[in-house]
């Protein structure tokens, strides 16, 4: 779906000794989406895999459990959606009431956090991947982070299936916004129709409550980072049966959540 300008003109920082050029930037632009009509949210993102965003969003907001559920139409002279979902899941949205918070994120982020005591208690869904797996994995994501070669300064995420062929990632996103990579890898596996419950998530960030929120609701198994994950995050994951990898590249990652906090 064409909603962004031909990229080809875009100037590279030139890279001096395996180093990142002082004039070396992230790409940022805002980009809105309408839901019936109605202004739903504008992203702060890096433009591309923007059907892919939108789609994400709309599920983790709990708009659509499948692409059956929506149409998106981009608008032609903007970067922005608009998307048409029953009206019955629309109501069920605001009848969350969820409320709007200053969110912990790299900068001033607006977001609707769901409140912890909501998730419904579900049993454990998966064990844990290995740590020498983990690690592997993550080494695959970074090198496929052309933008973070570029700048150094992007956030990535993807999604993982160990049974895959050629590579067990089988999504992958960079964006300045960590949550709009997570969007943006769970709107590809929506574009492709492919189930992503029982899999896993690798992020480069912070695990938020957030974060975690968009993971429970898509029903993956586990979230790893080489960061920390957020106590609110940690609590969302306990409930919803999931675990949380935290230092998932350091000799010691932690397990929190459905596996209890607990050094691997």
């Amino acid at each position: 779906m064409p909603t962004v300008p031909d990229p080809a003109d875009r100037a590279q920082p030139a890279k001096r000794g395996g180093r990142m050029s002082e004039d070396a930037v992230v790409e940022e632009v805002p980009v809105w989406l309408e839901v019936n009509g109605r202004p739903a949210v504008t992203w702060m993102c890096t433009p591309d895999l923007l059907e892919e965003l939108a789609l994400g969003w709309l599920h983790g907001e709990g708009y659509i459990d499948s692409i059956e559920q929506v149409q998106l139409r981009p608008c032609a002279t903007d970067l922005g959606f608009w998307a048409q979902v029953p009206p019955e899941r629309v109501a069920a949205v605001a009848a969350e009431a969820r409320k709007p918070v200053l969110a912990s994120g790299c900068g001033a982020v607006s977001t609707f956090l769901a409140d912890p005591a909501t998730v419904d208690t579900q049993p454990a869904r998966g064990t844990p991947p290995g740590m020498e797996e983990l690690r592997g994995w993550f080494k695959a994501l970074f090198a496929r982070g052309e933008r973070y070669k570029d700048t150094g300064g992007i956030h990535a995420a993807a999604l993982i299936d160990p049974a895959a062929e050629p590579s067990p990632l089988i999504a992958h996103a960079e964006d300045i916004g960590r949550h709009n990579a997570v969007d943006k890898v769970l709107g590809s596996a929506l574009l492709a129709k492919r189930e992503v419950q029982g899999l896993g998530l690798l992020v480069t960030g912070r695990i938020s409550a957030e974060l975690a929120f968009k993971a429970a609701r898509a029903g993956l198994a586990y979230v790893a980072t080489p960061s920390v994950p957020s106590s609110l995050a940690v609590e969302i994951a306990r409930r919803s049966g999931m675990i949380l990898i935290g230092r998932a590249v350091s000799g010691h990652p932690q397990h929190h959540g459905a596996a209890g906090p607990s050094a691997a």
